[in-house]
């Protein structure tokens, strides 16, 4: 089981920066992949970017997001980060994290689809409110 708590959220205007963190329960998180999606209103939720296992060798990224995202963990503090740049209002959704897995071991293959399928993620976040304004 594991548990998943999103913090960084708030308002920013268009150009600013974010920093969201997800902090993780348990003790083996180095063997979840690790994704944040977002949810705007009157839309579906969608994938924003995702971070392999272990020592989070393989990254992928939504176009959307692509050199202004980055994402990144860090195993001994059982968290995963999103820092936004360049924010635009379009980024404007409830931000969720999400773990898949556990992997079988650290050198499992951690696809494109995978890494994009809701499916995958066993368990979520609550969610954080993020906000751009123009």
């Amino acid at each position: 089981q594991v548990q998943l708590v999103e913090s960084g959220g708030g308002l920013v205007q268009a150009g600013g920066s974010l920093r969201l963190s997800c902090a993780a329960s348990g003790r083996t998180f180095s063997r979840y992949a690790m994704g944040w999606f977002r949810q705007a209103p009157g839309k579906e939720r969608e994938f924003v970017a995702a971070i392999s296992w272990s020592g989070g060798g393989t990254i992928y990224y939504a176009d959307s997001g692509k050199g202004r995202f980055t994402i990144s963990r860090d195993n001994a503090k059982n968290t995963v980060y999103l820092q936004m740049n360049s924010m635009k209002p379009e980024d404007t959704a409830v931000y969720y994290c999400a773990a898949a897995g556990p992997a079988a071991g650290p050198a499992q293959y951690y696809s494109r689809t995978y890494a994009y399928t809701e499916d995958e993620y066993k368990y979520w976040g609550q969610g954080t409110q993020v906000t751009v304004s123009s």
